[in-house]
């Protein structure tokens, strides 16, 4: 159990190192996260639509959500494993949060990366991570399962009669 251990130790330091490398080799520090989400959510709240959706949502509370994000971006692309949130527990209820809106979101990410990144290098792996995680949380806070039911899709009885025939 020891030996199980110590091996997973190892392993997940080496994950961190190979992160650490190639996020210096891209030119990204702990500097160029705090200055992208810095920039991020200033223009989040500038945004007509999402600006009030967030700004409801963590009225009095926007320093902790700064650090917070700011840790949970550093967590990502340094693979630290220092972020303890759960994301989507934290999106749940938010209101009038729709799927409509993280296209706009992934927009406004990708504006910001377009004036900050380092290199193209950086700005395509962030941008990547950042579509992987509103995929995410779209998927887990809108997901419908019935909607994949091959009954419910227009025509899809109509097609499997003509099959029969």
């Amino acid at each position: 159990m020891a030996d199980e251990m110590q091996s997973r130790t190892i392993h997940a330091a080496a994950i961190r190192e190979r992160a650490e490398a190639e996020m210096k080799a891209m030119g990204v520090d702990d500097a160029f996260i705090s200055t992208l989400v810095d920039t991020f959510y200033a223009r989040v709240l500038a945004h007509p639509e999402l600006g009030p959706i967030f700004d409801a949502r963590l009225s009095g509370r926007w320093p902790e959500h700064m650090e917070k994000m700011k840790s949970f971006w550093s967590a990502v692309a340094f693979r630290s494993g220092a972020y303890g949130g759960k994301p989507v527990q934290a999106h749940l209820g938010v209101a009038n949060l729709t799927p409509e809106l993280f296209p706009k979101w992934l927009e406004l990410f990708a504006a910001t990366l377009d004036d900050i990144a380092p290199n193209d290098e950086a700005k395509a792996w962030f941008m990547e991570t950042a579509e992987r995680i509103a995929r995410s949380l779209t998927l887990s806070l809108f997901y419908n399962p019935a909607l994949d039911d091959p009954a419910l899709v227009p025509g899809a009885n109509a097609s499997a009669s003509a099959r029969k025939v």
